[in-house]
């Protein structure tokens, strides 16, 4: 029988933070996991270059998916429900959603967080759908199904006859969400030298640094509850997916080994790391090169969508 796999939650206290690093897993991702689960549609390869010949539409587009995508998630695991319809319509395929539900939250201060990001990610696709007028691309089948147990299997975080359900608790919740918030990021910031326009480029920063807040509160909030070894096995994942930057996607550790926390993934010179288009559907695709797949069954819709 396969069993449905959430993640208990657990308070901030020393004991506390070593009994959900065991519940959910510690050390490097798993390669007998990702070698096994590679026909399933996660595998690891270098990421082609990202062709340059694209407009500055295109470019807010293709982050307009990402932007349903998050506010999907989070707004379901709020409220239960997810985008109005008439917040999804536009050209390309539209698509549904399969998966995701109310999580049963029980600290109150996480819910405030993540209520406030779900607010935000709805806002950010009201605004990109404004910028954009009668050239938004619809909302494409999003799956929060399968994906997510797909990925937890090859980052080590489940055994093959288990699955992930991020929506069973907050904890869940939470590494559901850690998933997405720096490729969010690293989005934005790859896709900065690509915008021509003074206007999209400053609509861009500022969302970006919205982006950046959630992201580093979603890692602090799952270091304070000691999600730490998970994260850093997410991270390694991503940074497979990705396969930019020499092979490490740029992905910094959420739990360094001198034990301090990464609040933000930095390099040297205390600047994110920037993933170009590509890098990013290696991630959300599941597989480098891929044209779909993932949390993206049908691909995404737009001109840069493989």
């Amino acid at each position: 029988m396969t069993t449905k796999t959430g993640i208990s939650p657990g308070g901030a206290s020393n004991s506390g933070r070593r009994s959900i690093a065991r519940r959910i897993g510690a050390g490097a991702v798993s390669a007998a996991a990702v070698t096994a689960l590679a026909a399933g549609g996660v595998t690891m390869a270098s990421a082609p270059a990202q062709a340059q010949s694209i407009t500055d539409p295109d470019i807010f587009n293709f982050a307009l998916n990402l932007e349903y995508l998050e506010a999907e998630y989070y707004l379901r695991g709020i409220t239960g429900q997810g985008l109005a319809e008439t917040e999804v319509t536009g050209t390309g395929t539209p698509g549904g959603v399969t998966g995701g539900r109310a999580v049963s939250f029980r600290s109150d201060y996480l819910r405030q967080y993540l209520t406030k990001i779900a607010i935000d990610e709805q806002a950010h696709v009201r605004f990109i759908r404004a910028v954009l007028g009668s050239s938004a691309v619809a909302r494409p089948a999003i799956d929060f199904g399968t994906a997510f147990t797909t990925l937890a299997r090859a980052a080590g975080l489940i055994n093959a006859s288990q699955t992930f359900d991020p929506f069973a608790d907050e904890v869940s919740f939470l590494l559901g969400a850690f998933v997405f918030e720096d490729v969010g990021v690293t989005a934005y910031g790859g896709a900065a030298n690509l915008i021509t326009n003074r206007d999209f480029l400053a609509y861009a920063a500022s969302v970006l640094a919205v982006e950046a807040y959630h992201a580093g509160a979603v890692r602090t909030l799952i270091a304070n509850i000691g999600g730490g070894a998970a994260a850093n096995s997410i991270a390694r994942l991503r940074a497979q997916l990705s396969g930019g930057q020499a092979g490490t996607g740029g992905e910094a550790a959420l739990i360094t080994p001198t034990s301090s926390y990464n609040f933000a993934p930095t390099d040297s010179q205390a600047q994110t790391f920037r993933r170009s288009p590509r890098e990013v559907l290696n991630i959300v695709y599941g597989a480098a090169g891929a044209a779909n797949g993932l949390f993206f069954p049908a691909g995404v819709n737009g001109t840069i969508r493989a």
